[in-house]
């Protein structure tokens, strides 16, 4: 199957100068390239903007423009991706219930993908901010899975549904819970309405930036910056202003934010919109 030219940009960013046989090992790789390479970030929904999800306007985005995005652009793309390389991979959909209660019946928002090599199955998700997994995880297994950063676990309610945990500081916490239901362009569609406009979403008015580095996680939650490492506490400090706010996004996060673009002033680690 040819490679189309924005998978063909995709890849050399992802350091592959041709593209790379269906595997496990393939996989393992494009997941961790994409979650140490591109960014998880909001801005557009901070500053209220639309959030087109075509793959179209998201390569667009990603791909050409330097920008990042959350899990309906960024696994979209991946998705792609895969399929483009000989992959048996489709998109499912799940319920954040990180910070609430692992059972918590939320709203049907995040996207993520099936993928079947050899007749085992795996999720494989790279849009999920600060925790996201940097490694596939197998799916019909309650053992521990280690990755490149923290180990995940999967479990299964025995109804369809499954919970994904992480462990952090020896303790493990969920981070959502999905089911492998066929979903269609509209059950995206809707999902990324209300996150990117119902002003009940986390995301609407609030900056949320991640990427992850070996042995590290870089995160930002409004003006608050956090490095997470493995093997020592956290690095955790407020920035200041604009243009700090600025720099971190370019420097640390690669994200090349459009000129026109009014980011929000900084007040006592509060964002003020601009006027």
């Amino acid at each position: 199957m040819p490679v189309l030219n924005h998978s063909r940009l995709y890849l050399q960013r992802l350091g592959y100068d041709t593209p790379p046989a269906p595997t496990l090992q393939t996989l393992q790789g494009l997941q961790l390239r994409h979650v140490c390479t591109f960014a998880f970030e909001s801005l557009s929904t901070l500053l209220h903007l639309p959030v087109p999800i075509d793959l179209a306007s998201v390569e667009q985005k990603v791909l050409l423009e330097g920008r990042g995005g959350y899990c309906y652009e960024l696994n979209q793309m991946f998705l792609a991706l895969l399929q483009e390389l000989g992959f048996d991979a489709r998109g499912i959909t799940g319920r954040v219930v990180m910070g609430g209660p692992p059972d918590a019946h939320t709203a049907r928002t995040h996207r993520l993908s099936l993928v079947t090599l050899d007749g085992v199955r795996y999720v494989t998700d790279v849009g999920f901010g600060g925790m996201v997994p940097s490694s596939p995880l197998q799916l019909d297994t309650d053992a521990l899975q280690t990755t490149a950063h923290e180990p995940y676990r999967l479990t299964f309610d025995g109804q369809g549904g499954y919970t994904l945990w992480v462990q952090v500081a020896g303790e493990w916490r969920g981070l959502y819970v999905f089911d492998l239901q066929l979903q269609t362009a509209i059950d995206y569609e809707v999902g990324n309405w209300y996150v990117s406009t119902h002003p009940g979403s986390p995301f609407v008015g609030q900056l949320k930036v991640a990427r992850l580095a070996p042995g590290q996680r870089h995160t930002l939650n409004n003006a608050h910056y956090a490095v997470h490492y493995l093997d020592r506490p956290s690095e955790k400090r407020t920035l200041e202003s604009a243009d700090e706010l600025l720099d971190v996004l370019t420097d640390t996060f690669g994200i090349r934010v459009p000129v026109s673009m009014r980011l929000p002033q900084v007040n006592n680690g509060l964002l003020i919109a601009s006027t």
